[in-house]
């Protein structure tokens, strides 16, 4: 590809290349040398699940490696445990080291379902943030103003309202900016909430005598409720190692209003594709169908075209022609031995806490052997099996031993 042809590639489906004229120089001047240029993507492991939305840039990543360039996947172990605070209105719960790590366990099983694992270059963000001295942190830390932090809506925002900002939130954009000095980035990606920590890595790199890098932005993917973004600590994502079952669930339960939004950022359909489904959206076509597609699309990029279509046969069977799933998790309870109903919702996991089992009960969204339950009070005594039903797409089955 000629510079302004592998410049057009990159530039599809961004929300922002700042600057541009740099980003064409780099690739010019790449090409030029032949050698590649270094693209950065941090993640941070506050959830066991790469989803939907950080798939978003993770496949942008994916564009400059098709191109030859050399990518750099870093998991933030480190400013994981400080908390991005890009778009919160309140401080982030700090993660501990044991759920760093544990969340961090599967990350490069779940991007090489993307990227080219063997091409791509693995780190995390402790092997330079870790050894930092007390003297270089404040050397970091002198680089920025406490009024420049401000200008960060996030901060702004809680600011004006008397709303707690901790003073190690302001470290991780100083970190993750640091982040870009350790590797050398010519471009980070991330998304447009990220805009502020990806120019103030820039402007680091320029403090540490290096060349600034390129700043690309991808769109933010909404969440499944369709009303915040899609994020791990939001409880409102769709991992992409979770199961075709699951997947396709979660996509038929989206607000119809956000279907093109899907199509658009987490499929790889096309544009013509994407106009087709607008108009037939627009002239009042079952929005249904189009979910139905949609799940089947994103759940094909992730476990293939034969889960997909198993996925969508077993979401139909449970749902169109009121069918059990083919396989059910069982769990053993004492035969005979009464059992509060609320109590055993928890024990077996199918919620987290009594409160959580009293309401979905009030709500009707509790069924045994398809029979709705309302009273929060009810207590089993088993004799033979029953399957509860919890939401839309949670069975277990309760056996007596």
């Amino acid at each position: 590809m000629d510079i302004t042809t592998q410049l057009e590639f990159i530039k599809k489906g961004t929300a922002e290349i700042v600057p541009e004229a740099e980003l064409f120089q780099k690739l010019e001047e790449a090409g030029r040398q032949k050698k590649a240029l270094r693209i950065k993507l941090g993640v941070d492991p506050s959830s066991p699940h790469i989803h939907l939305g950080n798939a978003v840039v993770i496949r942008k990543l994916r564009d400059f490696q098709q191109l030859g360039h050399q990518v750099v996947f870093i998991v933030g172990d480190f400013t994981g445990r400080i908390g991005d605070p890009s778009g919160r209105a309140a401080t982030r719960r700090q993660l501990s080291e044991e759920e760093v790590k544990t969340n961090m366990a599967t990350y490069k099983e779940q991007v090489g379902r993307i990227l080219d694992v063997e091409k791509t270059e693995f780190r995390c963000n402790s092997e330079w943030l870790g050894r930092l001295t007390p003297f270089e942190i404040v050397k970091i830390c002198s680089f920025q103003t406490v009024a420049r932090m401000l200008e960060r809506d996030d901060f702004s925002i809680r600011f004006k309202e008397s709303r707690p900002i901790g003073i190690h939130e302001f470290l991780y954009p100083l970190f993750q900016g640091y982040d870009s000095v350790a590797i050398r980035a010519d471009v980070e990606l991330g998304g447009t909430e990220q805009k502020f920590n990806l120019l103030l890595g820039r402007e680091l790199q320029i403090y540490y005598g290096q060349k600034p890098q390129v700043a690309v932005t991808m769109p933010i993917l909404v969440g499944i409720d369709g009303v915040k973004r899609m994020g791990k600590s939001l409880s409102n994502y769709v991992g992409i190692t979770e199961s075709p079952k699951e997947i396709f669930g979660k996509i038929m339960s989206i607000p119809d209003n956000i279907i093109v939004h899907y199509f658009e950022l987490a499929t790889e359909i096309s544009s013509s594709d994407l106009e087709k489904i607008k108009t037939a959206l627009s002239k009042g076509e079952n929005p249904r169908n189009f979910k139905a597609r949609l799940g089947k699309e994103i759940v094909s990029l992730y476990h293939g075209k034969a889960a997909a279509e198993k996925a969508e046969l077993e979401f139909d069977r449970i749902f169109k022609e009121k069918g059990l799933p083919e396989k059910i998790e069982e769990y053993r309870i004492e035969a005979g031995k009464k059992i509060w109903l609320v109590r055993l919702l928890v024990e077996t996991g199918l919620v987290k806490t009594n409160s959580d089992a009293r309401r979905l009960i009030q709500q009707g969204a509790v069924e045994i052997d398809g029979e709705m339950i309302s009273d929060i009070e009810k207590e089993l005594s088993l004799k033979k099996p029953i399957v509860i039903k919890v939401g839309k797409r949670r069975f277990l089955k309760i056996v007596p031993k």
